[in-house]
């Protein structure tokens, strides 16, 4: 299923971890296990944040993407289900069709 996560670390953790390098190692780490179709980083609120939409094959690797990010940066993990374009034209017309089923069926 196609998820949207958003990473924010805590910014005391992040700012010991980066010049130790295991910021990076972090995220090289979660870059090549998802395998994001788009990533974006940006301060949000004034927090780094990593902005990544990938394809989350089975709920049960949520801990698998959030813990390391939870243990070493205290980091907030928000997933997300998201369509693109063309999802949201076929599921309009699954919503259409279903809409035009009788009433008590």
């Amino acid at each position: 299923m196609r998820t949207y996560v958003r990473i924010t670390p805590d910014i005391e953790k992040a700012n010991r971890a980066i010049p130790d390098g295991t910021f990076e190692r972090l995220l090289q780490h979660t870059m090549e296990m998802l395998k994001p179709e788009t990533a974006f980083f940006f301060a949000d609120g004034g927090k780094r944040t990593a902005n990544l939409v990938f394809d989350l094959k089975d709920q049960s690797d949520i801990p698998m993407i959030a813990e390391p990010w939870f243990i070493e940066m205290s980091a907030t993990v928000e997933f997300f289900p998201c369509m693109n374009v063309d999802d949201v034209k076929l599921g309009l017309t699954k919503a259409m069709a279903d809409m035009r089923v009788p009433a008590g069926v």
